[in-house]
């Protein structure tokens, strides 16, 4: 077992990436702490997750909740070996229609929130600990309507790297996993139906060299690999998990005869 005798923090883990990843860590044979929003997703994870999972309701916005979080997490299972800063939030921003409120949300969200809960955690990390941001592919796609949201994702990038070097002197590893289009519940806003959501997928999956959006269990054995000692020497590093969206988009079968 990869992760046998640690401990992690994740936030958002009660569903989607944050749940596989939670699931994924558990089986490997560490001790999980997750923080989310929703009491009764929170309780069902923790149900499902088994005795070495801790619950604990947190914003990730809320800076105070999420450090008490920490706090609790380390006086039930002990100082960190893995922080994974999960959860954030889908923002559409277009040009010309778009309120300051829901601009700074997003970024209050992917940002802010995700750099106090890494500096809470610092105080309670063990040496050599792994921490890992979660990103975004359209971080660099360019998307038309999502200026924050990118924006805040590639801020993702840039923090890791000046937190690698921060943390360097500890042996702490920073890194980014950025998902491309998976199956979690991100989509409700934008299909809120079965069917709606099955139209979305065979539009986005044309565009994807694979043919197909990943699945969330797909990133979290990702983060689970920079979490792990198989990770030792991976330090300020972004992983795309998105079938080749970024790293080959003219092999997608849009582009096929």
């Amino acid at each position: 077992m990869r992760l046998a005798n640690k401990t992690a923090f994740i936030t958002g883990g009660n569903s989607g990436i944050g749940l596989a990843t939670a699931r994924l860590f558990v089986a490997e044979g560490a001790k999980v702490a997750i923080t989310g929003r929703n009491q009764a997703t929170l309780e069902a994870a923790a149900k499902e997750l088994g005795p070495n999972a801790l619950a604990l309701v947190a914003d990730a916005t809320d800076i105070a909740a999420t450090g008490l979080a920490i706090r609790r997490a380390v006086e039930k299972f002990g100082k960190l070996d893995i922080v994974f800063a999960n959860a954030g939030i889908p923002g559409n921003t277009p040009i010309g229609t778009t309120t300051l409120e829901a601009f700074e949300t997003v970024i209050r969200t992917n940002i802010t929130s995700v750099f106090f809960t890494v500096q809470s955690a610092v105080p309670h990390l063990n040496d050599g600990a792994s921490i890992i941001l979660n990103g975004s592919v359209i971080s660099v796609l360019g998307n038309p309507g999502y200026s924050a949201y990118a924006a805040s994702k590639a801020g993702v990038r840039a923090m890791a790297r000046v937190m690698a070097s921060e943390l360097s002197p500890r042996g702490i590893r920073v890194n980014v996993v950025a998902p491309g289009a998976a199956r979690t519940p991100i989509w409700k806003g934008a299909a809120p139906t079965a069917e709606a959501f099955a139209a979305l997928d065979k539009r986005i999956s044309r565009t994807i060299p694979l043919g197909r959006i990943g699945e969330a269990e797909e990133v979290a054995k990702t983060v689970l690999f920079l979490a792990s000692d198989d990770a030792s020497n991976i330090q300020g590093a972004e992983i795309f998990v998105d079938g080749g969206s970024t790293g080959s988009p003219a092999g997608a079968p849009i582009y096929r005869g």
